[in-house]
């Protein structure tokens, strides 16, 4: 009994002792940066005035990170933005962190990923150093202050979102800032289409422009436009920057994959693409948004496709394809809901245009997916921010919100927004 017992201490002791090694060992994976130099991020940094104010912002790529705070946060799925705010009101202001990312990171939350065991003062250093490069609040009058937020990866562009509060005062920017790592990636490649002044239709009448949508085609295509793809359920009316600003409030952030891009409208691929995650980075919700050759009182329109793939915020977000739901029209509802929140939307209105297909009768995409929908297209007008929900306005063309009929008897009891 004795010797088995010096055996499993002698193992034990064989075991213990590379562990104990590696985890003091991981005391030295980090190393503070000699000195923190944002010059190349200046360079690159993309800026806006308004009310006073002026911004300065750039996204972190990996070689900034490691420079700036020693580690490679690739792994976390953490995306560092430097933010600049020069104040040159009378009023102090406040940056809104929750503005820019409803889920974004504290310092110490993103120190804590690179902390080890047995770490003791290197950990301490850490969260010090984390820290000291965050953005500080609040700015005062006639100052600049300059940091960084820790915020939900963005893939090619980033829509950034930068709300100061002052008394009674929101001053929002939104920024359009290069993601450094995806520089020519053709993924993220922006297209940045833009249709002949004299391909464009500006619309003044609502009953005309309503008559327009519903003309539309009904879906996207594959390559030879010879196959329908997804429906086209959804149309947005306004500037991208305030249609950006209401999207990112609601988290919602750019990230196109490879299944994205079979779709076709007009031939070509979607000029944005973006995506709501998960807590497991499951893209539970997606857009994909083409200009048209339309506006409305000079505003810009987009045709989009809403869609959640099968299993939702279940998927597994190692797929490399996603199947599309079969209702359509759930995906489309909860979008519906969640911009009412965002802040940024002034009117909704339902147009017909989407081919209805029945539970029994639904009807095909590019995959083999099969779904059915009411054949109803949402139309969301936005603009600047902030509105509140008693604001929105809800135009009586399709009455939606009113009880109607269902295709099928198999209809969701939650068919209305």
């Amino acid at each position: 009994m004795t010797m088995r017992w010096l055996s499993a201490f002698a193992w034990r002791r064989a075991c213990i002792g590379p562990i104990l090694l590696l985890a003091l060992a991981g005391c030295a994976t980090w190393h503070e940066p000699a000195s923190v130099d944002d010059t190349p991020l200046r360079e690159r940094a993309v800026s806006a005035t308004n009310r006073g104010v002026q911004v300065r912002a750039a996204v972190l790529g990996k070689d900034d990170t490691k420079r700036m705070l020693g580690a490679d946060l690739a792994n976390t799925h953490v995306q560092p933005l430097w933010v600049e705010v020069s104040n040159g009101t009378s009023q102090t202001v406040w940056l809104l962190r929750t503005g820019t990312d409803p889920r974004y990171f504290s310092p110490r939350e993103v120190a804590w990923s690179l902390h080890s065991t047995f770490g003791g003062d290197s950990n301490a250093r850490i969260d010090a150093w984390f820290d000291k490069l965050s953005f500080r609040n609040p700015i005062p009058p006639g100052t600049t202050q300059a940091g960084l937020l820790f915020t939900n990866p963005d893939r090619g562009t980033k829509l950034c979102n930068i709300d100061l509060f002052a008394n009674r005062t929101l001053i929002p920017f939104s920024l359009f800032l290069p993601v450094p790592d995806d520089v020519g990636d053709p993924r993220f490649a922006e297209t940045q289409y833009r249709y002949p002044e004299y391909a464009v239709t500006d619309y003044h009448d609502a009953g005309a422009f309503r008559a327009a949508l519903e003309r539309m085609p009904c879906c996207a295509t594959d390559s030879t436009g010879t196959v329908h793809g997804d429906p086209l359920n959804a149309v947005f009316v306004g500037k991208i920057d305030d249609l950006a600003t209401a999207l990112v409030r609601r988290d919602y952030h750019g990230y196109t994959r490879a299944d994205d891009l079979s779709q076709r409208f007009d031939g070509r691929v979607p000029d944005v693409v973006l995506r709501k995650e998960s807590t497991r980075a499951a893209p539970a919700t997606w857009l994909r948004m083409w200009i048209a050759p339309l506006r409305f009182n000079g505003e810009p329109v987009y045709l989009v496709q809403i869609g959640r793939p099968i299993g939702g915020r279940f998927t597994s977000p190692e797929r490399t394809i996603f199947i599309l739901q079969q209702n359509v029209d759930e995906a489309r509802n909860h979008f519906v809901q969640d911009m009412v929140y965002s802040g940024g939307l002034e009117k909704i209105g339902f147009v017909n245009g989407v081919e209805p297909a029945p539970r029994t009768r639904p009807n095909t995409t590019l995959d083999g997916a099969s779904y059915h929908t009411d054949g109803l297209r949402a139309v969301l007008f936005f603009t600047t921010r902030p509105l509140s929900l008693t604001d929105v306005e809800f135009l009586d063309w399709v009455p939606y919100l009113q009880p109607h009929e269902s295709l099928d008897e198999g209809a969701d009891d939650n068919a209305n927004p």
